[in-house]
């Protein structure tokens, strides 16, 4: 997946002394960023060309070669299964979980600079990863987070866009009028609408998506602090780096929850292109949509209970537990709720994926996270009997493919431990995440110049004539 050149002799010394037996158990020393500029968009300008090469020659040499064979299942069933997007920022595989420009989850906590020794990893810094390729050097994403703080004053429009909605409106639908009201200063509709060649589109399209999610944790406190805190709202502190200030601006200011919200956004802000978020902003931006319009689209599939509203249904879930049994349940006790939870036709929110077949290491870290900071919360424990209890269940049920926990079966205990326990919100957080894999990869839609996305439907009728003449 890493496609980069040049690199140091201190790469190189690092990559013959280390030895590297498998991807999933090592860092790849040979993506260390080894140049000395500060500027993302200059690193990106030098990149692009020789990408464009290489997609123009995947389609010359390998234009027809077949990636596999659709089957009636695929149409019905979500297209699950099926190859069909180019996404460049992350890779995710069923046994190894995601992995951003070819590195692990772990691989990116070792290398990927943190605010403080032995910390989690910088958001800023995976932004550089996802854009070039390159793990940055501390003075790149020390570079790339004050760029950000200075693109993140939003217009007093996009306030008054939001106040105009009941205070009662779900956080997602305030967010997303919040973002609706920021594409009113779209770059790449302006440049669009002077006649900008289309070799130039992804220079625009950079200005809004920096911009996006520079802007998108000030609109998100926003909505917090104007639903749960009474409207009053903190301003962003300009000394801070992009995890902390937006935990910082929704009125959590220990260091320990800045460390968390670094750990969140990261972890949550990529998982290649197929899932609903990360689809609708490719689809939506394929038809030259710009960043903002796209991002609401992404948005509003994130919204929906079978993506990222699974969060919040984990932490309620967890709650009915503890209100029906107490914080001491025994092991059989929760069988028998999970049970009852199955038997009743609803599922265990936060168990099972659409591609993972294992435990999602994006789970794995935060409850690392959680073994090191918070190992005698009731909550943390209560998540840990059933990471026990709930596999073997579902197993024996014999009807999921993966009885294994994901993202959202932990997130929810960290945030509510540290104080942020209002669930409805916790999807917002997640969106925030979002923009960071989204806009990357949407920069390099328009940087490859990759066309409007058409796929062919069929009915039903269509569906059973093409069988009876196949069979």
């Amino acid at each position: 997946m890493v496609f980069f050149r040049g690199v140091s002799a201190l790469s190189k010394l690092r990559s013959r002394l280390v030895q590297q037996p498998s991807l999933s158990t090592t860092v790849r020393w040979f993506q260390v960023e080894t140049s000395s500029d500060l500027d993302l968009h200059s690193q990106l300008k030098e990149l692009i060309p020789e990408q464009q090469e290489r997609l123009k020659k995947l389609k010359s040499e390998h234009g027809k070669v077949q990636l596999g064979n659709i089957t009636v299942d695929m149409v019905l069933g979500g297209m699950r299964g099926m190859t069909g997007l180019l996404w460049e920022t992350s890779l995710l595989d069923p046994d190894e979980g995601i992995r951003f420009r070819g590195m692990s989850i772990p691989e990116c906590q070792k290398v990927l600079p943190a605010a403080k020794p032995g910390g989690e990893p910088l958001p800023e810094g995976l932004l550089w990863l996802l854009l070039t390729g390159k793990v940055p050097t501390k003075e790149q994403v020390d570079a790339l987070s004050k760029e950000l703080r200075s693109r993140a004053a939003v217009p007093d429009y996009v306030y008054k866009a939001i106040d105009a909605l009941p205070v009662s409106a779900h956080p997602m639908t305030q967010f997303t009028t919040g973002v609706m009201a920021l594409q009113v200063q779209s770059e790449f509709q302006k440049a669009y609408e002077k006649g900008i060649s289309k070799s130039k589109y992804w220079e625009p399209t950079y200005e809004d998506s920096l911009s996006l999610i520079a802007q998108v944790p000030v609109v998100a406190a926003y909505v917090y602090r104007r639903i749960y805190k009474n409207g009053q709202v903190i301003p962003k502190d300009d000394s801070l780096d992009y995890g902390a200030n937006f935990s910082n601006m929704l009125g959590f200011d220990s260091p320990e929850m800045h460390e968390l919200m670094r750990l969140y956004v990261t972890i949550h802000s990529d998982h290649e292109g197929g899932n609903v978020s990360a689809h609708t902003g490719h689809l939506v931006a394929s038809a030259l949509s710009d960043p903002y319009l796209s991002f609401a689209a992404a948005l509003n599939g994130l919204a929906g209970p079978l993506h990222g509203l699974a969060n919040q249904e984990v932490l309620l879930w967890i709650k009915s537990v503890v209100d029906e049994c107490g914080e001491d349940i025994t092991t059989e006790q929760l069988k028998d709720y999970v049970w009852k939870t199955l038997n009743s036709g609803k599922v265990v929110p936060g168990f099972g994926h659409g591609v993972l077949r294992k435990t999602d290491p994006r789970y794995m870290c935060q409850r690392e996270f959680a073994l090191k900071h918070l190992p005698k919360d009731p909550l943390f424990q209560l998540v840990s009997k059933l990471y026990e209890v709930v596999p073997p269940i579902l197993t024996e049920l014999g009807k999921v493919k993966n009885p294994w926990p994901n993202v959202d079966a932990h997130s929810g205990v960290l945030l509510n431990y540290y104080g942020l326990k209002e669930a409805r919100y916790f999807t917002v957080l997640f969106g925030v995440s979002r923009s960071i894999g989204i806009c990357s990869q949407l920069i390099w839609d328009r940087a490859l110049g990759l066309p409007l996305e058409r796929p062919k439907s069929v009915t039903m009728e269509w569906l059973e004539n093409y069988c009876k003449k196949s069979a």
